[in-house]
């Protein structure tokens, strides 16, 4: 048997079909029938990374323990597979190009002409083939972003098509995700629209190994015989996916779909034993079984697409789940928040969470949501951005620094509370002065950041450029607002916190990227709770 085996997932008839959920839920059924498994991403737009890309363009930039500004699906695996997930993870057409060009600038390719076939789709196998380095897995997943047809796609098919014929049948197998709609004026589920994907991919050279349907209503048997006819794939090879309450459900009806068999099947590798997900359905059962159900108002200004703040939502599932609780969350735009509606939008609440972001729109309202919670003894999560702004509301309303700021805002603030590092101000390049990845955070004992973690160093992922200036620390110190977690090798601060006060946590770093099904964030964890408490 070859070292590694891959699979890639494509997609057809439209985005958005969860090609990402489909293959973190395969990886999390192969990973529990004891295979070493990972998930790549290949993205087929030009930006190098989505660094610095607009939340409304493609949701939430995901951040990996290595520094990488990923894809969101990168959440989704290393949610489901409890296994983080590095740069290599995460592969983007900007990327190739930009490696292929700097390589021929320096002269790299011996003066040939440079070309799609075979400079770029060799970049594209390197890349794929990169992550399983090392031979530290058994079966590489690897996800195509896009729907088949794209023009922007048509490389990395190019790509997965040559791999099948230089690895053979057994060792890369392709899954085409596709769409089986259900029309209800005729009542009828169409197979016609996967006919059409399955014949553009065949066009492109590759014949898919498995299909999987996504449909809201179940197929029955004779509709799978005709798929499989049509688009010659066997039919024990033709999976239902139909649509579910939660996306945790997907690994369960993959498994009753036999999906992992038939992939193991077809790589020619042994089924090995059933798959111990016991840990999983316990989440499932508390998920749905809730004994508590608290309201929690996200404040952001990204909030019109719910995947500007994906990993934020699925935290907090993850912490309510834990604690039996349904959490119901409400998101709300903080540039609509006001001195006159303040407690119209955020009175009923049991818990307020303030949102990462970069820029000065939308931020008043995030100061002025940390203040009501702070005053009316609301729980209170600030992440990253979320923790300066209650750091400046503090600095203004409890210190009396009258315009307080982060030099971000205003860079003439009389007190700039929040600050570039002096070493940060020289630099100019998009995204040069940010702190990304993972950093270590020393904890206080008597503080509510320990009673969450239970350990006195953790490490925590960033991706902001400001940070609190600490010639303000003692102050805040000294008036009730503690540091209660301090980087240890640059004496940065971390997590402030009230210490009057029910649960008022800010945190510089991102937890909502750690946290997964088995192991939710034990900060998301302790926020909930306090929610549950404060409600009674």
């Amino acid at each position: 048997m070859a070292e590694v085996k891959y699979v890639f997932v494509t997609g057809g008839v439209t985005s958005s079909l969860g090609k990402g959920t489909l293959s973190a839920s395969l990886a999390k059924l192969l990973q529990a029938r004891g295979y070493s498994v990972t998930i790549q991403k290949l993205d087929p737009y030009i930006n190098v990374d989505p660094g610095t890309l607009n939340p409304y363009e493609h949701g939430e930039c995901y951040v990996t323990l290595d520094g990488a500004e990923t894809d969101l699906d990168l959440g989704h695996y290393e949610r489901f597979l409890n296994v983080p997930t590095s740069q290599a993870n995460n592969v983007t057409t900007g990327s190739i190009y930009k490696s292929v060009i700097e390589k021929e600038r320096k002269g790299e390719y011996l003066g040939k002409t440079v070309q799609v076939i075979p400079h770029i789709t060799d970049e594209i196998k390197r890349r794929i083939r990169l992550v399983s380095s090392g031979n530290k897995y058994d079966i590489v997943l690897t996800e195509i972003g896009g729907t088949v047809g794209d023009i922007e796609s048509l490389p990395y098919i190019e790509s997965v098509r040559q791999m099948k014929w230089e690895l053979g049948p057994h060792n890369c197998i392709v899954i085409h995700l596709t769409l089986v709609p259900y029309l209800a004026a005729t009542g009828e589920s169409k197979t016609k629209p996967t006919q059409h994907s399955v014949k553009t991919l065949l066009e492109e050279g590759i014949q898919p190994d498995i299909l999987v349907l996504r449909t809201e209503r179940n197929l029955n048997a004779g509709l799978k015989r005709k798929v499989a006819l049509f688009c010659n794939v066997e039919e024990s090879a033709v999976v239902e996916s139909a649509d579910v309450s939660t996306i945790y459900e997907v690994p369960l009806n993959m498994l009753e779909e036999k999906l992992d068999q038939i992939v193991l099947k077809k790589l020619e590798l042994p089924v090995n034993e059933e798959p111990d997900l016991a840990q999983w359905r316990e989440f499932l059962s508390k998920l749905k079984n809730p004994k508590h159900s608290v309201k929690i108002g996200l404040v952001g200004k990204y909030v019109e697409l719910a995947d500007s703040y994906k990993s934020i939502s699925e935290s907090l599932i993850h912490g309510g789940a834990y604690n039996e609780c349904k959490v119901y969350v409400e998101f709300i735009h903080s540039e609509k928040i006001t001195e006159i509606n303040v407690n119209q939008l955020l009175g009923h609440l049991n818990g307020i969470l303030v949102a990462p972001g970069f820029g000065s729109r939308g931020i008043d309202g995030k100061i002025l949501a940390a203040r009501f919670a702070r005053e009316k003894a609301i729980p209170f999560f600030g992440i990253c951005l979320g923790m300066q702004c209650a750091v400046i509301e503090y600095a203004r309303n409890v210190l009396g620094m009258e315009g307080a700021h982060s030099t971000e805002m205003d860079h003439k603030t009389k007190y700039p509370v929040i600050d570039l590092m002096e070493e940060q101000k020289s630099i100019i390049e998009k995204g040069g002065t940010m702190r990304l990845g993972g950093f270590k955070c020393v904890i206080a004992k008597d503080s509510k950041a320990f009673e969450a973690y239970r350990k006195s160093e953790v490490v925590e992922r960033h991706r902001h450029r400001y940070e609190f200036n600490d010639k303000y620390v003692e102050t805040f110190r000294k008036s009730g607002m503690i540091p209660s977690g301090i980087n240890p090798e640059s004496n940065l601060v971390e997590i402030m916190e009230i210490k009057d006060h029910p649960w008022f946590v800010g945190v510089q770093f991102h937890p909502e990227y750690a946290s997964t099904v088995i192991n939710p964030h034990p900060l998301f964890v302790q926020f909930i709770k306090a929610c549950i408490d404060k409600k009674g």
